[in-house]
């Protein structure tokens, strides 16, 4: 037989077994393409490839390999839950504020990125005078430096000395998770509020997390506890201009009084057992700590008005 036809009719049979067993249209090509060496082989195996998973779909990335030795706290986080009940759109423009290392991040900045939208992460500045910030942002950075899992993440500074995080109104969505309290700790808990507000486009969406003070206890204008009143944060959004849409309780722990030896950072993760460059108390029960697991939590989603309220009339 021509050597060319035998080629040829080898090439078709394993173009058409190939066909045969293309995945659907919802799944992702696992198959190698047919080439020149494999046609000249014949009978040689095809190796099957691993299939990528399909980032744009959120349970895919919470499954991710890169989120292995973090998702251990997803059940105390619920970071499918919150993420649903903020209800913004991953292929827009979302700002990260204070990502820390990037507990978040390995979620948001992957979902994001495959759905076509634009991660921003607003973290400390490189020329901050803090050494540990600047160390912070520089292992952050690293931490996201594979664009085939992270996308482009686009970095913006954000602190007591700076500027604006964007172009005013050119965001869709800035959420944080657990940081409220670091602002009133360093006195910029309302200008951070109104920066939020003016990065966001009109309708344009702020999701909120941070550690529940109890109303019934007085709270602390530097919450140095770790936490703060939920109707608190509620009252600083709204001086900034934003309508409170909902509040999920998602994050809640009924177990946590709020009323720990050392605040929040009592309890997991943080576990803190005694005060800096001192040793545990013998007396000190860490299992009770441990066992009331991770802080009880405020979810709350805010929005921009569309538009400013109208001038009154003259």
């Amino acid at each position: 037989m021509n050597q060319n036809i035998q080629l040829g009719a080898i090439a078709a049979s394993l173009l058409f077994a190939t066909a045969c067993s293309q995945p659907t249209a919802q799944s992702v090509e696992t198959e190698l393409p047919v080439t020149e060496t494999m046609a000249e082989t014949e009978g040689a195996p095809v190796e099957d490839v691993a299939a990528t998973p399909d980032l744009a779909d959120l349970a895919n990335v919470l499954a991710g390999e890169w989120r292995q030795s973090d998702s251990g706290r997803d059940p105390q986080r619920h970071p499918a839950e919150t993420l649903e009940f903020f209800g913004f759109d991953p292929s827009g423009t979302i700002i990260e504020v204070w990502p820390g290392s990037g507990w978040y991040a390995d979620i948001l900045a992957p979902w994001i990125a495959a759905n076509g939208g634009q991660y921003i992460a607003a973290h400390f500045s490189l020329s901050s005078e803090n050494a540990a910030r600047r160390n912070s942002r520089t292992g952050f950075e690293a931490h996201v430096s594979d664009h085939e899992i992270f996308g482009n993440v686009r970095m913006v500074d954000f602190g007591q000395g700076s500027g604006a995080l964007v172009e005013p109104g050119t965001v869709d969505a800035v959420l944080t998770f657990r940081n409220v309290h670091n602002w009133m700790m360093f006195g910029y808990a309302e200008r951070a509020f109104a920066d939020f507000h003016a990065a966001l486009r009109p309708g344009g969406l702020l999701g909120v997390v941070d550690h529940r003070l109890p109303s019934t206890r007085e709270q602390d204008p530097q919450a140095r506890s770790g936490y703060v009143q939920q109707a608190y944060v509620i009252a600083m959004a709204e001086e900034a201009g934003f309508e409170l849409v909902a509040t999920s309780e998602v994050n809640a722990n009924p177990a946590d009084t709020a009323d720990h030896p050392f605040g929040v950072w009592t309890l997991p993760p943080v576990g803190r057992s005694a005060a800096s460059g001192e040793e545990m108390a013998a007396d000190f029960d860490r299992a009770h700590y441990d066992a009331i697991g991770e802080s009880d939590r405020m979810t709350l989603l805010f929005r921009k008005p569309d538009a400013s309220p109208a001038e009154p009339a003259e």
